[in-house]
């Protein structure tokens, strides 16, 4: 984790990483500056030059917090890439409500964006520009592929853009599909050779990726591999229409069966292993074991105003005390809707004066109720209108505060996959004709419940077990790790009226929305650049 943390204070040099034309193929007349062929001179340069693909989807820029952004026309704390997948696939649900009037962020709960929206465009970007920059390091890589190192950092970054990929083919479809640096406009692409395109690269860069638990925490290994396959395959009849949960319960399991488990570990005595998961010592309290894909964030190496000082800090407000999160005040922004909540039911064990729940059996409600209303009457400007989420924190498994002493950036890392998901994705390929049995997925589920609960008061039996149970328990394991869009989409009710939540369609109440809304739309401006694209249906 160091090591990844102190790639981040060199990713100045590798800039030059996005201009690798012909035209800048020449040596540098000043002997201090450093380029592209100091980067790839050897396998400890490569290295480096390795760390800004993962950077990017970390940082946003070449100086942070801000300054010298990647990506321009959105604030730059905005297009930080986790921010961003929390803005379109959990503001867009159930799981998320945000008070703030940015122009463009009201619209993504009320579900009416258009194809200017500053979030959906700016996320288009943020992931069009990781797969340039893993393209250049691709290309400039091969000249060292003959050293097993280099191999090893060639599949990583393959990796990465097939995961950028995953997201751009989840949030757009039809996109173009560029595996070289180019000047030209590249052509567009359908949703089935994005799909094909990311499956077989997944598949392929398997063994040359380091094996399970071997490579350094925070890069990925081959379990990265099968953990996207999984969840590529278990969207595969949403995305293209063609069932393939038997793959997806197949490389489930397979990463099941890795070095990497369930923590277990409740490091600070509170009787849940849970919230050991979103704390700032979360790299090495244990749940580094669950993380199988994780962004890095360190309060003084790694400032942003995205990742999860915007998780920490947005969260809170009303009367919460900022300390006990480790920061030094809330932005007085997110909070979530009583659909989530609801999805806590059997458990809660005392109610306010009203009837509402206040404290719940399941650990995983993690829920900060003095102040806040049940209900959602506005979501602008009032923050203790919902319940407000008290999930992230940036203190350890000790209490003590993060890094960062000022309290302004967070240390907590933010995991993409981890093995609780795909304990999710065997037991629902299974229920949808993947194969396995009923015993093996039942199992998966009251491992996360016995976590939950502390013990096996909360376990279910196999004849429990159903798709709808499985979306819930999906709701209430992963809310706010940027998954409930896609989930919703997968089960048909993302814009459908048969599931609504306060403020679905931008009443309170909730309403169906038109179903081309499951895509994003291209960015307006992208499109009036390059003729050979057309625009998603809708926009």
């Amino acid at each position: 984790m160091n090591y990844i943390k102190k790639f981040f204070l060199i990713v100045p040099a590798c800039i030059s990483l996005v201009a690798c034309h012909a035209d800048l193929d020449q040596n540098p007349i000043d002997p201090d500056s450093f380029t592209e062929t100091n980067v790839f001179s050897n396998a400890q340069e490569a290295k480096s030059a390795l760390a800004k693909l993962y950077a990017s989807l970390a940082l946003t820029g070449q100086q942070g917090p801000a300054g010298q952004p990647d990506i321009t026309g959105i604030d730059e704390g905005t297009s930080q890439y986790s921010r961003m997948l929390f803005s379109l696939n959990e503001l867009t649900t159930d799981n998320a409500v945000v008070g703030w009037g940015d122009p463009g962020l009201p619209n993504l709960h009320a579900m009416n964006w258009g194809a200017s929206n500053d979030f959906t465009t700016g996320m288009y970007y943020r992931l069009a520009q990781e797969v340039s920059f893993c393209n250049s390091f691709i290309s400039n890589a091969q000249a060292l592929n003959d050293n097993p190192e280099v191999a090893a950092y060639i599949a990583e970054a393959r990796f990465l853009r097939a995961f950028a990929y995953y997201n751009l083919m989840d949030l757009y479809a039809n996109v173009p599909l560029v595996e070289q640096v180019s000047t030209e406009l590249p052509e567009q692409s359908n949703r089935e050779m994005i799909f094909e395109f990311v499956e077989n690269e997944l598949l392929a860069i398997q063994e040359d990726l380091l094996a399970s638990g071997s490579n350094e925490y925070g890069r990925v290994d081959e379990v990265a591999a099968w953990g996207l396959l999984s969840k590529l395959y278990l969207n595969a009849e949403s995305w293209i229409g063609t069932p393939r949960y038997t793959d997806a319960l197949n490389y489930s399991q397979q990463a099941i069966n890795s070095t990497y488990s369930i923590n277990t570990t409740d490091a600070n005595g509170n009787g849940s292993a849970y919230d050991e998961l979103f704390l700032a010592d979360n790299n090495s309290n244990g749940a580094q074991n669950e993380f199988i894909f994780a962004i890095n964030f360190d309060g003084n190496q790694s400032k942003t105003y995205g990742g999860t000082t915007f998780l920490v800090h947005a969260s809170i407000g009303g009367s919460m005390d900022a300390s006990e999160f480790g920061v030094n005040g809330g932005w007085e922004g997110l909070r979530t809707t009583k659909a989530l909540v609801n999805k806590f039911n059997y458990s809660v064990t005392a109610e306010d004066e009203d009837g509402n729940p206040v404290e719940w059996e399941d650990a995983r409600a993690m829920f900060y109720t003095d102040g806040q209303s049940f209900e959602i009457n506005t979501i602008a400007n009032t923050f203790t209108d919902g319940y407000a989420v008290t999930k992230f924190k940036n203190v350890d498994s000790d209490g003590n505060q993060g890094s960062d002493l000022g309290g302004d950036f967070v240390d907590t890392d933010l995991p993409l996959i981890r093995v609780a998901e795909i304990y999710l994705n065997y037991a629902e390929a299974h229920l949808r004709g993947g194969g396995g049995d009923a015993a093996t997925a039942t199992g998966y589920i009251n491992e996360l419940r016995e976590r939950a609960f502390g013990d096996n008061s909360g376990n279910i039996n196999s004849s429990d077990l159903s798709l709808n149970f499985i979306l819930d328990e999906r709701a209430r394991e992963l809310y706010w790790e940027g998954q409930r869009r896609t989930d919703l989409i997968r089960y048909g009710l993302f814009t459908s009226g048969s599931y609504l939540w306060p403020f679905k369609g931008g009443i309170s109440g909730g309403m169906a929305v038109e179903d081309f809304r499951r895509l994003f739309p291209l960015p307006s401006n992208l499109i009036s650049v390059n003729q050979n694209l057309t625009q998603n249906t809708g926009y």
